[in-house]
């Protein structure tokens, strides 16, 4: 799939900056700032299985896990090749 191509699922291409970092709130950007940070593109894309296996789990946020269409988001973004 290129950059060019949409997604099967949502007919459009997941992006970080659209639908990817607004995903994470100022709160969960603070939790995770010592190891890395959840709004920048490459901290997010370099960490994106660990993320995932977490968000999956349920374990990520520490407050509350996220409902199935955000990790579905996500595990699209990866698949669609992380697109900035």
């Amino acid at each position: 799939m290129t950059s060019t191509e949409p997604s099967a699922e949502t007919g459009t291409t997941v992006g970080f900056e659209a639908d990817i970092k607004p995903l994470f709130r100022p709160f969960d950007r603070g939790s995770m700032k010592k190891a890395f940070d959840l709004w920048n593109y490459d901290d997010v894309k370099d960490n994106q299985d660990a993320i995932l296996s977490h968000v999956a789990a349920g374990t990520m946020p520490c407050d509350a896990a996220w409902p199935a269409d955000r990790v579905a988001l996500f595990r699209s973004w990866i698949a669609e090749g992380s697109k900035p």
